[in-house]
Order: structure tokens, then C-alpha cells, then sequence
């Protein structure tokens, strides 16, 4: 069975090509609005996001991570640079 042929991206200009190092900027283009979430979806995704994230919130924090950041509440409190 032969595989689809890949589309390759148009290469982009080089530098040297363009009469020099100056950067090439990438073009931005507007993008219409996006679909809109009506309430009861947006209420089922909360739900399903805090499911999976309910667990990972309860794990218990590894000691060594907890004393870093008591030192760093301590160093911003204190007006530590940073």
C-alpha cells in the first residue's frame, strides 16, 4: 500500500537572499472568532477539568519543593531581590 505524498511547507527566504541579515517578519493574520461556548458547556467543562485536577491538588507536596517555596515567600516578604 503506498503512503499519501506529504505536503512540504514553502521554504522560507534566507537571509542571505534577502540582501543581507536582516529578519524576515511572519505575517499575522486576523482570525475570525472562534465558536462560543454556550453556559451549560462551559459548566460541564469546569466540572470535568476539576475532576482531574481535584487529585493532583490533594497530593501531598514533596518536602524539598515545600522549604523552596516558604523561602521564596520569605525572600519576597523580606524585599530580597530576586
Amino acid at each position: 500500500m503506498s503512503q499519501p505524498e506529504r505536503q512540504r511547507a514553502a521554504p522560507r527566504p534566507d537571509a542571505r537572499a534577502t540582501g543581507g541579515g536582516a529578519a524576515i517578519p511572519l505575517r499575522v493574520m486576523p482570525v475570525a472568532s472562534g465558536p462560543v461556548l454556550d453556559g451549560p458547556t462551559r459548566q460541564r467543562l469546569g466540572r470535568q477539568l476539576r475532576a482531574l485536577y481535584d487529585p493532583v491538588i490533594d497530593e501531598a507536596l514533596d518536602p524539598r519543593l515545600a522549604e523552596l517555596l516558604r523561602q521564596l515567600d520569605a525572600d519576597r516578604t523580606s524585599g530580597a531581590p530576586t
